[in-house]
């Protein structure tokens, strides 16, 4: 199983940081979590990028277990 680490605006839509699904792409381990964290979850993914241990990649990439998929939506602040 996948490692999914999630970040400000997915981690809060989803209620975790981390969690371990199954998938053999990217596409599968996110439907994955859209199934577990439902709609709001679902809401915030298509602003997000996601990278594999640490490699921006598109939703077709392959994902064995162990690897680590990472969903980082935009984000944006900071002191004037």
């Amino acid at each position: 199983m996948a490692v999914l680490r999630l970040f400000a605006a997915a981690r809060t839509a989803a209620g975790t940081g981390r969690d371990h699904l199954p998938g053999d792409t990217v596409a599968d381990v996110l439907a994955e979590a859209v199934a577990r964290y439902g709609a709001d979850f679902e809401a915030v993914l298509p602003t997000c990028k996601v990278w594999v241990n640490g490699i921006e990649v598109d939703r077709t990439a392959r994902v064995a277990d162990d690897d680590e998929v990472g969903v980082l939506p935009p984000v944006s602040g900071g002191a004037r």
